[in-house]
């Protein structure tokens, strides 16, 4: 006996284990590490460090090699007779290293533009997978829609068998006409197709959601149904307007780099070499030789360059408080339809909970109509269709509601 209970448990449980499930929240944060856009954030990361160890490398000592040999059709003469003449082919290379000593911070304001705009890339890849919420929402509700019409489409179906077998045994002692049961029947086979079709769609929908969420989803997978709640008064908390935020702080990034550009650059170079001639142009012969020094260079007149380049910055932040505005509009408009939306579907249920319990007591009469023959079985699915397609239509506008709820926080950033 125990073994037998051991078994049975055993079975229960690995059913239970079978049947996997999945709630919004999951689907919410798989898309956004699955979806191929997400990879990109680590690639901007990697491109951002190979750029900032190419700026950095400015600091460091530059070096060029320098080799040349050349033919001079004339050369410089002295006329004194103890002073030979300079060959007229000459070599020369040499080894020359220049070290930057101050350029008023452009190095480190180039660095910082980088910085600035790897945020900015990487929040508009936030930006645009946050998006794709929305579409979840659609899939994932459309799939739970399907999921309650199904179990409710079974219950009628089991209340229908339940139902032809007192048919049968009504017809069989004479109180229901015969072939009341066909109607009946007829019905279950429409209710199987109807099923078939209900299966194939939820089908369709899961492959859909589990592409775009990177995920194998079974067909016999459990969608939950989440609980949603709404704050109406709470500020908006989108992404987007993080991303406006970055984007004028480039901009400032920007203004820095290019205030840095006009400062003088100081360095110290160096050279080495080996050639004939060296620097004595009147000794004849191979040497040795080396030059050291430092170097300014002040660019003290662009003709306004700058200044037009900071006039245009300013005209793009002032585009970026224009697209702010916008989409802080458009965004309430959006809230307030939503709420309207969220309103009406609440009022609908609450007609739609009374409509079904009139149903439920128009059926109640027509079944102990049917079992003492007093109507048909024709008119006992039509009462009973009516109540199948107000709790559908119920379960529907629940699922809307959940649906609207869900569009609600994602519009508003919750």
């Amino acid at each position: 006996m125990k073994f037998l209970l051991v078994i049975l448990i055993s079975i229960i449980t690995g059913s239970a284990y079978a049947q996997k499930a999945i709630t919004l929240e999951e689907c919410y944060n798989l898309v956004t590490k699955n979806y191929p856009l997400a990879k990109q954030t680590q690639l901007l990361e990697n491109q951002y460090q190979l750029d900032a160890e190419a700026i950095a490398a400015t600091k460091l000592p530059q070096l060029n090699l320098g080799a040349q040999a050349t033919y001079q059709s004339d050369v410089i003469e002295i006329p004194v007779s103890s002073v030979a003449p300079l060959n007229k082919d000459q070599y020369r290379a040499t080894l020359s290293a220049n070290q930057l000593i101050y350029n008023g911070g452009l190095t480190n304001a180039s660095l910082h533009l980088k910085s600035a705009q790897l945020k900015t890339k990487q929040k508009q890849i936030e930006v645009s997978l946050y998006q794709l919420k929305q579409q979840i929402n659609q899939l994932y509700f459309s799939i739970l829609l399907a999921q309650e019409s199904e179990l409710l489409l079974k219950a009628k179906q089991s209340q229908l068998e339940a139902k032809l077998k007192e048919v049968v045994s009504g017809i069989k002692y004479g109180v229901i006409l015969p072939a009341s049961d066909n109607v009946l029947k007829a019905e279950l086979l429409k209710i199987s197709q109807q099923l078939l079709e209900l299966k194939s769609n939820k089908t369709a929908l899961i492959e859909t959601l589990s592409s775009l969420i990177n995920k194998p989803l079974p067909s016999s997978t459990l969608f939950q149904n989440p609980s949603i709640e709404t704050q109406l008064q709470d500020d908006l908390n989108r992404p987007e307007l993080e991303l406006f935020q970055l984007k004028k702080e480039e901009i400032a990034q920007s203004e820095t780099l290019i205030s840095k550009q006009n400062a003088p650059q100081l360095s110290g170079f160096a050279t080495g070499g080996y050639g004939n001639p060296g620097l004595n142009m009147l000794d004849n012969s191979f040497q040795t030789f080396y030059t050291v020094g430092v170097k300014l260079n002040w660019n003290v007149f662009d003709w306004n360059s700058k200044k037009k380049q900071r006039q245009s910055l300013a005209i793009n932040k002032e585009i970026v408080d224009t697209e702010t505005e916008t989409f802080k509009l458009n965004t309430n408009i959006e809230l307030n339809k939503q709420q309207k939306e969220i309103e009406k579907i609440q009022a609908i249920i609450t007609s739609d909970e009374a409509i079904i319990n009139l149903r439920k007591e128009v059926l109640q009469t027509a079944d102990s109509q049917l079992k003492n023959g007093v109507i048909t079985s024709s008119d006992y699915i039509t009462e009973l269709t009516n109540l199948y397609q107000d709790e559908n239509t119920l379960v529907r506008h629940k699922i809307q509601l959940q649906l609207a709820k869900a569009n609600y926080n994602i519009i508003k950033g919750q």
